[in-house]
């Protein structure tokens, strides 16, 4: 089987075993031609256009980003294997190879710890997925003392959802809660 019949055969089959009420949408009205989900359902899920899902799924991948993959596979509730599979099929031979290269560490320069300092008003510095990479003083009063955290703890993303105290910090938690999500969709 060719690559291209890989992928249709491999996400037509991860579709079927999904219906629309475990996605949580609201199937039409009347009979359905496809077991599980229709392939605009997917793509609605995923957050990609329909021709865009319709591509992938006849095999063309070329060009696909990881984030796409990333997002059919969240759609389809694709297990660690295989979202991997997915990735595999998905990407060029070359990039099948190819490790990604792991990120540098995010570091605060000492102007930006200055600046931090001569502000007024609480603030802090966010690096990549919502990581808390420095706040001033008042920062560190208002939200919590994410210095006294352990490393990998310093999230600001798991403060609002796993810290009780930013419940009563909002006013509309939920809001807050709603932004936190948006910043760390890709």
């Amino acid at each position: 089987m060719d690559r291209r019949a890989e992928i249709r055969e491999f996400l037509r089959t991860r579709r079927a075993r999904i219906t629309p009420e475990q996605a949580g949408m609201t199937p039409p009205a009347g009979a359905r031609r496809v077991p599980g989900l229709r392939r605009e359902e997917v793509a609605q899920l995923a957050g990609v256009s329909v021709d865009y899902y319709i591509r992938l799924e006849r095999g063309h991948s070329k060009g696909i980003s990881e984030t796409v993959l990333d997002a059919v596979a969240r759609a389809l509730r694709l297990d660690d294997i295989e979202r991997s599979h997915l990735f595999d099929l998905a990407q060029p031979s070359p990039a099948r190879t190819s490790r990604r290269r792991p990120l540098s560490p995010q570091k605060v320069s000492p102007v930006l710890y200055r600046a931090l300092d001569a502000l007024s008003v609480p603030a802090l510095i966010q690096g990549r997925r919502m990581d808390v990479l420095a706040a001033n003083r008042l920062g560190y009063a208002l939200f919590t003392d994410f210095q006294a955290l352990p490393h990998r703890e310093r999230n600001f993303a798991r403060f609002v959802f796993l810290d009780e105290a930013a419940s009563s910090l909002y006013a509309d938690w939920h809001r807050a809660a709603c932004d936190c999500v948006a910043n760390l969709r890709p």
